[in-house]
């Protein structure tokens, strides 16, 4: 046994199992919810839910005393993924289109590995501390942790850990782009379009024309700036009727919510202008947003040296012919070329280390990094109330990209599994030592404080909006922490 977690691999394992197989889209993960709760209460976690107003999000406590240590835990699925198990080719499950593309399944069971071995920690040393286990709903276009950090959820803590699986080892050590999305709802006037167009209004017009001018509007915006949409709705099948309703959903994207907020009021302008030139009218619906990242190198370089000293998992010949057979599914220039989530730095390094590690057992130098990863998540908002920190580690084959099949279809694997394990150690490890070195944590949270510059925490989602209003729309009973 390598890894102490592993004491608890066959829960675990269910745990994951059960997940993965759940796979609820955001806000509808119940039975995913459930499974952890179950778990951690049989543990000894005392479990509330509802925490900051979401039904399916939750709050587990073990132990007492400073500091607070607080582990995220995701698991919610994706649409339009849906994949059976352990393939090498595309095979849709019955009767379900969702499925498990970033490994959240993953993630949860990572961070409750890391939950029972600190609870094992803790039972042993009552004071040391207090773990806090969050359930933390809808990370995938629902910005679960935004609203829960806006309800003031996390400002109890010292420091926040988590993780995510990847097909790479890795401590992250860079930024990641603040974000925020909306829909644009047209509205025009319906005719004939053969007998009297010039009576008609086209909504689709205007959709049209507000992708065009936020195709101009790309040249004059930082590089590291990101504008992608989705037509939802184009107005009917029929060509022969104008389009009286039409509706557009646009994520914007930029290295600080300032800068978000900027951009995308300037997208609002080109919907404005183009509901002007259309004479249509145009409805703004805000949907959800998330902050940027501030990464902390205290905590990325403890967090990495752990994974070092851990050392990553050791693999069977059955493992090493299943890694083999995807290798050979994806080609050899995708494996050399996955960067995994990290920023693209020491390539030619990187390339190396994946030439000569095929099972990905090693972990990438680390580095605190001034460039940003052009994705984007909600850790983001936990980033900015306290010291966070995100570690990788391989639990998908090399060359497999995220939110594909074959994400989907490795994430119940024993290769996948021992990635949980590892990050699960790592997490307890580096929550132990920030337990036993106040000094580090006093550290990390000056290097905090530091970059945000003196500013506090402010939600990037407008009060009353959201993804929150809507779930009360349906009438939802919401308990609050």
């Amino acid at each position: 046994m390598k890894y102490e977690v592993e004491k608890y691999r066959e829960e675990l394992k269910a745990l994951n199992e059960t997940i993965w197989e759940a796979a609820e889209l955001k806000f509808e993960e119940v039975r995913s919810m459930k499974a952890m709760t179950d778990l951690l209460k049989g543990h000894g976690f005392s479990v509330e839910t509802g925490t900051g107003g979401i039904p399916t999000a939750f709050r587990a406590v073990y132990g007492s005393g400073s500091p607070v240590i607080g582990l995220l835990a995701e698991y919610d699925a994706l649409d339009g993924l849906s994949q059976k198990a352990g393939k090498l080719e595309k095979a849709p499950r019955p009767k379900t289109t969702h499925g498990h593309g970033c490994g959240h399944n993953l993630l949860g069971t990572g961070v409750a590995a890391a939950a029972l071995d600190l609870k094992d920690y803790l039972e042993r040393r009552p004071g040391a501390g207090t773990v806090v286990v969050y359930g933390c709903p809808a990370e995938e276009g629902g910005s679960g942790k935004t609203i829960m950090a806006g309800a003031g959820v996390f400002d109890e803590l010292d420091a926040a850990l988590t993780w995510h699986p990847c097909t790479i080892n890795a401590s992250m050590g860079c930024s990641m782009l603040a974000n925020c999305q909306a829909y644009f709802k047209f509205y025009g006037l319906a005719s004939h379009a053969g007998n009297a167009p010039q009576k008609g209004r086209s909504a689709l017009d205007a959709v049209e024309l507000m992708d065009v001018g936020v195709n101009f509007l790309r040249e004059h915006m930082e590089m590291t700036d990101r504008i992608h949409y989705a037509v939802l709705n184009t107005g009917g099948t029929s060509p022969n009727v104008v389009q009286e309703y039409a509706e557009v959903l646009y994520l914007v994207r930029s290295r600080t919510n300032e800068g978000v907020k900027e951009l995308y009021e300037r997208v609002c302008d080109v919907a404005r202008g183009a509901a002007l030139m259309t004479d249509t009218r145009v409805e703004i619906e805000f949907d959800k947003a998330c902050s940027n990242v501030v990464p902390n190198g205290v905590l990325g370089k403890m967090a990495y040296d752990i994974m070092v000293r851990l050392g990553p998992p050791e693999y069977t010949k059955e493992e090493r012919e299943y890694v083999k057979a995807y290798h050979e599914l994806v080609g050899r220039e995708a494996v050399l070329h996955d960067d995994g989530a990290v920023p693209p730095y020491d390539m030619e390094v990187r390339k190396q280390l994946v030439a000569d590690h095929p099972m990905a057992d090693f972990v990438l130098p680390y580095k605190l990094l001034t460039s940003t990863g052009t994705g984007s998540s909600d850790m983001g908002d936990v980033s900015q109330i306290v010291p966070l920190i995100q570690i990788e580690t391989a639990c998908f084959t090399q060359g497999a990209q995220p939110h594909s099949w074959l994400w989907v279809t490795q994430g119940t694997s024993s290769y996948a599994l021992k990635g949980v394990f590892y990050a699960g150690q790592t997490l307890s490890e580096l929550a132990k030592e920030l337990m036993e070195k106040p000094e580090l944590l006093q550290a990390a949270k000056e290097e905090q404080k530091k970059k945000m510059g003196g500013k506090s925490y402010v939600c990037p989602i407008p009060e009353g909006e959201g993804p929150l209003k809507r779930l009360l729309k349906k009438g939802e009973s919401h308990e609050r922490v």
